[in-house]
C-alpha cells in the first residue's frame, strides 16, 4: 500500500502524492510516459530512494521505519541494472542466496531450477560481463526471485529480453501470483501489461490519472487507447513533409 507518496528534485515535482493498493496475490501494472514517476515511484517502494513524505507498506511492514522485514518480503529487479559482472551466473545467484540466509543446498537446488525455467543451463558458468542484455535481464530477476519473496518490485522485467524468454517468464509470473505472491511492474509495452495484469494504473507527471482492475481502467477501450486518451501527447505527422522527399 502507497499512500501520499512524494518526491522532488529541487524545483522538478517527480512524484505528487500518489495512493496505490495492491492486492496480494495479483499481478499489478504501472503504465506512464517516459519521466511520469514510475521508475522514482518503484525506487521508493524498494527502499533505494527516500521520499520526501508518504508512507509505504509491504505486508504491514513500513520500508522506511522497518526497513529490514519489508525488504525481506521484497525480490527487486531496478531500473538501470547494475550487476556484479565479474562474477558468474552461478556465483551471482549463490552470493544471491546466501545474502537472503539460504542454505547451499538450497541455494543449488534453487540455482538449478531457475537456470531452466529461464533457458540458462549453458551460462551459468560464463562471466556476467560476457551475457547479452536479454541474458542480463534473465540472471538479474532470477537473482530476486531464489529467496521466493512476496512480493517482487520488477522496473521494465522484459525489456531486452525475447519472446521465448518472456513467454516463460510470463508463465512463471502467473504462477507466482496464483500461489498467493504479488508482482508489481513498470513497463512500456501496453499489450504486455493487458494481456497479464489483474490491476493497472496509469501514472503521469507524477500522479495517478487511472488505477483498477483492467476492466475498470480500459472503460471499454484498450489499454493503449485509454491510456493516449489520459495522458494526451499523440501529435499529429504534420510539418515534416521534408521525411518524403528522400535525399538520393
Amino acid at each position: 500500500m502507497i499512500e501520499q507518496l512524494r518526491k522532488s528534485f529541487g524545483s522538478v515535482v517527480a512524484v505528487a502524492g500518489i495512493d496505490l493498493t495492491v492486492q496480494a496475490g495479483s499481478i499489478f501494472g504501472i503504465v506512464g510516459p517516459n519521466g511520469a514517476g514510475k521508475t522514482t515511484t518503484l525506487s521508493m517502494v524498494t527502499g533505494l530512494l527516500r521520499p520526501d513524505a508518504g508512507r509505504i507498506l509491504v505486508h504491514g511492514a513500513d520500508v522506511w521505519n522497518d526497513p529490514v522485514v519489508a525488504k525481506r518480503n521484497m525480490g527487486v529487479l531496478p531500473d538501470r541494472l547494475r550487476l556484479f559482472d565479474r562474477l558468474t551466473g552461478a556465483q551471482l545467484l549463490h552470493y544471491s542466496g546466501v545474502l537472503r540466509k539460504l542454505d547451499r543446498a538450497t541455494v543449488r537446488s534453487r540455482s538449478s531450477d531457475l537456470a531452466v525455467a529461464f533457458g540458462m543451463e549453458d551460462a551459468l558458468d560464463r562471466l556476467v560481463t560476457d551475457y547479452s542484455a536479454g541474458m542480463m535481464k534473465k540472471i538479474a530477476l532470477a537473482a530476486a526471485m531464489i529467496h521466493s519473496p512476496r512480493v517482487l518490485i520488477l522496473d521494465e522485467p522484459f525489456e531486452a529480453v525475447d519472446p521465448v524468454s518472456a513467454a516463460n517468464v510470463i508463465e512463471i509470473l502467473q504462477r507466482y501470483a496464483e500461489a498467493g505472491g504479488t508482482v508489481v511492474m513498470s513497463s512500456h509495452s501496453m499489450d504486455l501489461i493487458q494481456r497479464i495484469c489483474d490491476s493497472v494504473a496509469i501514472i503521469v507527471r507524477g500522479a495517478v490519472l487511472a488505477s483498477g482492475t483492467m476492466d475498470e481502467v480500459r472503460a471499454g477501450a484498450t489499454l493503449e487507447d485509454r491510456f493516449v486518451e489520459l495522458a494526451g501527447g499523440r501529435k499529429a505527422a504534420e510539418g515534416m513533409e521534408w521525411l518524403h522527399s528522400f535525399s538520393d
